[in-house]
Parts: C-alpha cells; structure tokens; sequence
C-alpha cells in the first residue's frame, strides 16, 4: 500500500472520503507501537476492545488537528494495514514464494512474477511499517 503516497481513506460518518497523510501514518503506528508498549490494552496477540479510544486520545495529542475518530478512521486504517501486512507476510513466507523478495532499502515488494494478483495490487509502492 502506497502510505508515503497518501492513498488510503476511509468512510467518515457523512460518508465523505477522508485521505491519509504520510505524517498521520507514521503517528498512528508509532502510538500503536507506544499503546502496545505501556501494557495496558494488550490481551494475549491482539488488544482489548477499548484500545480505539484510548488510541483516538493519543492521537489527539501528536496530531490535534487531524480529528482521526476511532470509529471509522482508525478502525479502517488499521484494518488495511493488516491487511497489506498480511500480503506482503504471505508472499515472502509462503509456499511458492521463489518468485518475491523483500527491498530493505525500498521498503518493497520484489517481484518477478507480474501475473501473480496480490504482487500487482503492491507493486511499485513501498510498505513502510512491514517491519
């Protein structure tokens, strides 16, 4: 997913398409990295159910103009993120995975194969946060 492109937007209540910027991208995983650390919403590989508003808080505080919403901003972003990152997991771990490598430096899928579906959808667009 193209995150350095600002590519991703999500439905807000009024069904108005909202569009990521790179810096919010970088805040929401870095407080989500932040939330994770202190302990607190964490249950076993996943967080509690609450962990979206806590998430909106901290958010307000690094971004307090963006007015990101825990349902449906972060919710839909987060979603896509795992999805990307499952993609790109499955491709580099999975059974016929000759064909994909990773570029550290480009933080990009490589790919050999262009007729294989999920290479094509992240093709030439880096995935900063698959580390």
């Amino acid at each position: 997913l193209g995150f350095s492109q600002s590519s991703t937007s999500s439905q807000n209540s009024r069904g108005i398409k909202r569009k990521w910027v790179p810096k919010e991208d970088d805040a929401l995983v870095a407080c989500m990295v932040d939330l994770h650390n202190v302990g607190t919403f964490n249950v076993d590989t996943r967080f509690k159910d609450k962990y979206l508003n806590e998430l909106e808080r901290i958010l307000e505080k690094s971004l307090p103009h963006a007015m990101l919403k825990a349902k449906p901003n972060l919710e839909s972003m987060i979603r896509t993120l795992k999805r990307d990152w499952a993609i790109v997991y499955d491709m580099l771990s999975g059974k016929d995975n000759s064909s994909f490598g990773w570029d550290e430096h480009r933080q990009m899928i490589v790919a050999e194969d262009a007729s294989h579906k999920a290479a094509d959808q992240l093709r030439h667009r880096n995935f900063l946060y698959y580390d």
